[in-house]
C-alpha cells in the first residue's frame, strides 16, 4: 500500500463531481484506443528482455519501435519481432483517458515538462480502469444482487478517481481502492459460484497448475483466482462461472473451451492464451487473431 500521506479512498472527494451525477462508464471506453493515446504503454512501462519482449527497456524511456505520431512502428509485426507481450497488453482505456481527459491533448513531446508525471499517472489510470471492467461486469451479475449497492458505490467512487487532475491521481492510494474493491470482487466470486453450484468445489486458488492436463475438465465455478494455468491443455474444458480474476493464462490451450460466462475473465488473458474458432466466449470479448480454426475437443 502506498504511504499513509496519500489520500485514502474513502476520504477522496474530486471538486466538482457529486456521486450522484458520475455516469456509469460504457464497456467501449474501457477498451485501449492506441489512436487517442501519446503511445503511454510504449513509454512509461518497464520491459525486460525475455521471451516476451526482444529487449530492455526502462520506465520513461521510449521504446525504439514507438514512430513520431506515437504508433508502433512493428504493430504488424509483434510477434516475429520478438514482442509478442506487446499483444497482450491491455491498457483497459487507460491510455486515451490521461492522454485526451487529464492532460487534456497536450503530450508529454510537446510538454517535456509534463512527461515525468503523465507517466507516473498512466499506471494509476491503468488500475483504475481495469477496476472499472471488473464492477461492470459484477453489477451485472444477477446472483451478486446483495452486493450490488457496495458495488455500485465503488464503481461510482472509482469512476470520479479517474477524472481527477493529474496532481490528485499522483497521490491517490490506488493501492487501498485496490484493496477495498478486491474484497467486493472476491465476495461477488464467492456468491454467483455458489448459486451455480451450492455444496462449492475444491479451490483452486494461486495454485501452480502450469502445463496442466485439463483437457474436458469440468471446471464450472471453480475457484482459480491467480492459478498459474501457462501451457495448461484447456481444450473443451468447462469454465462457465468459473473465477479468473488474475489467472495466468499465457500459452494455455482454450481450443473447444467454454468461457461463457466466466468471471472477470479479460482480453488480456484471451490474447496470451491458444485457442480456436471453437472456443465459446463471453460477447463482451472478442477471439484473438492468432487463434486457428478448430473443432471442440471432447469433454472428458
Amino acid at each position: 500500500m502506498l504511504g499513509s500521506h496519500r489520500r485514502a479512498w474513502r476520504n477522496e472527494h474530486v471538486p466538482g463531481n457529486d456521486p450522484i451525477s458520475v455516469p456509469t462508464p460504457r464497456r467501449a471506453d474501457l477498451r485501449a484506443d492506441c489512436a487517442n493515446c501519446f503511445g503511454l504503454c510504449c513509454v512509461a512501462l518497464t520491459l525486460t528482455a525475455s521471451a516476451d519482449f526482444a529487449l530492455d527497456k526502462e520506465a520513461g524511456t521510449p521504446c525504439p519501435n514507438l514512430d513520431e505520431d506515437f504508433r508502433c512502428g512493428i504493430h504488424t509485426r509483434l510477434r516475429p519481432e520478438g514482442f509478442s507481450g506487446c499483444t497482450v497488453y491491455d491498457c483497459f482505456g487507460a491510455g486515451q483517458k490521461v492522454s485526451r481527459q487529464t492532460y487534456g491533448g497536450r503530450d508529454w513531446r510537446q510538454r517535456p515538462e509534463t512527461a515525468q508525471q503523465m507517466f507516473q499517472v498512466f499506471p494509476v489510470m491503468r488500475q483504475l480502469h481495469e477496476l472499472l471492467w471488473y464492477l461492470t461486469e459484477a453489477l451485472a451479475l444477477r446472483a451478486a444482487a446483495p452486493l450490488h449497492a457496495q458495488l455500485r458505490t465503488a464503481l461510482h467512487t472509482t469512476e470520479r478517481f479517474t477524472r481527477a487532475s493529474a496532481g490528485e491521481l499522483a497521490e491517490l492510494d490506488v493501492a487501498g481502492h485496490r484493496d477495498h474493491v478486491a474484497a467486493l470482487l472476491l465476495r461477488t466470486g464467492e456468491l454467483v459460484r455458489s448459486a451455480e453450484r451450492p455444496g462449492g468445489r475444491r479451490s483452486h486458488r494461486g495454485a501452480d497448475l502450469i502445463g496442466a492436463r485439463l483437457k474436458g475438465a469440468d471446471l464450472r465455478a471453480a475457484d482459480l483466482r491467480g492459478a498459474l494455468l501457462v501451457a495448461a491443455d484447456l481444450r473443451g474444458a468447462d469454465l462457465r462461472t468459473a473465477d479468473v480474476i488474475g489467472a495466468d493464462f499465457r500459452d494455455a490451450d482454450l481450443s473447444g473451451a467454454d468461457l461463457t460466462g466466466a468471471l472477470f475473465l479479460t482480453q488480456a488473458q484471451l490474447n496470451a492464451a491458444k485457442g480456436s474458432t471453437a472456443t465459446r466466449l463471453p460477447g463482451t470479448l472478442a477471439r484473438p487473431a492468432h487463434w486457428t480454426a478448430g473443432r471442440p475437443a471432447g469433454r472428458a
